[in-house]
């Protein structure tokens, strides 16, 4: 089972359509399905139309998902139970630090629980020791946030382009947010829990978000879930090397010419160009080479196995 989830803070662009074609045919490669989900749980970075804009563009191309496309809005009452659970268990605990007084890298724990309640002797000793017109120590002040207490150790995994990862979320990323400041449902929280709800084994996206894997690796496991395998794919890249996105104005795929938009983005997942002469061509020819590829039976295909 796999899975396209584009943000709607604009239409498509070259960059999230090898995302989506790399998805796709990863699928279908493996006789799977496909899924759509729209990740609009940032509202204030929702475009209104946008995602619309996006359906449409994707059936222009001809990918077709299966199902009704869900959107993250309309599922805050799941996230809210897994956040309970979480919380039950512990994994979670009310965080008031502001970013602008944290130090760059890791979160250095400063609201973690020492098992202790938060007025704690500890805290109002550092409170003390504070310069006078300080603000509070956050260990005193109102909870803002809520983070996912994450596990010691090196956590590993294999990527099913990029081979074997490790990441010490702990050492490199520390207490990740779930439950923003503002009250909304963090990107971790929300992308494990719908992965989990929604049953998908196989995540291909961009090579962006391989930093984020170990955290919701993590979580899923905190949550009973099953991680799923995944598959990173190169990004694309601006004239100066930025990774294209709706931030930095990469302009809409124009979904009046399909096939070059779909050969321009083939080329970007490295491959040959096609012989296809229509898009109708350009499907069964580009998933029989991503099966010998990245198929069960494929150089790169042994973390995954086909579904019936």
């Amino acid at each position: 089972m796999g899975r396209f989830a584009p943000s709607p803070s604009g239409p498509l662009h070259a960059g999230s359509l090898v995302a989506a074609l790399a998805s796709y045919l990863d699928a279908r490669a493996h006789r799977g399905r496909w899924l759509l989900r729209i990740e609009d749980i940032d509202e204030p970075r929702t475009v209104p139309g946008a995602d619309r804009v996006i359906l449409r563009q994707l059936e222009a191309l001809g990918l077709r998902w299966d199902g009704e496309p869900v959107w993250q809005t309309r599922r805050h009452p799941l996230y809210g139970r897994a956040f309970a659970r979480l919380r039950a268990a512990g994994r979670v605990y009310g965080c008031a630090c502001v970013r602008r007084e944290l130090p760059p890298g890791p979160y250095p724990g400063t609201c973690r629980p020492a098992g202790a309640p938060r007025d704690t002797p500890q805290a109002s000793a550092a409170n003390a020791a504070l310069p006078a017109g300080a603000p509070p120590h956050p260990a005193q002040r109102p909870i803002r946030s809520w983070r996912f207490l994450v596990e010691p150790g090196v956590e590993t995994f294999v990527d099913r382009w990029l081979g074997p990862q490790s990441q010490d979320v702990a050492a490199e990323v520390g207490d990740f947010i779930v439950r923003r400041a503002d009250g909304l449902w963090a990107y971790q929280l929300a992308v494990v829990v719908d992965d989990g709800e929604q049953g998908v084994t196989d995540v291909v996206r961009g090579a962006d978000l391989l930093d984020s894997t170990a955290r919701q690796r993590q979580l899923a496991r905190a949550l009973g879930l099953t991680p799923p395998r995944v598959l990173h794919v190169p990004l694309v890249v601006d004239a100066q090397g930025r990774k294209l996105s709706k931030q930095n104005h990469a302009p809409a795929l124009d979904v009046s010419r399909p096939l070059d938009c779909l050969r321009t983005a083939w080329r970007s997942l490295g491959f040959a160009e096609l012989p296809a002469a229509t898009p109708q061509a350009f499907w069964p020819e580009a998933t029989a080479q991503w099966a010998r590829r990245f198929g069960a039976g494929g150089p790169h295909g042994a973390m995954s196995s086909p579904h019936p």
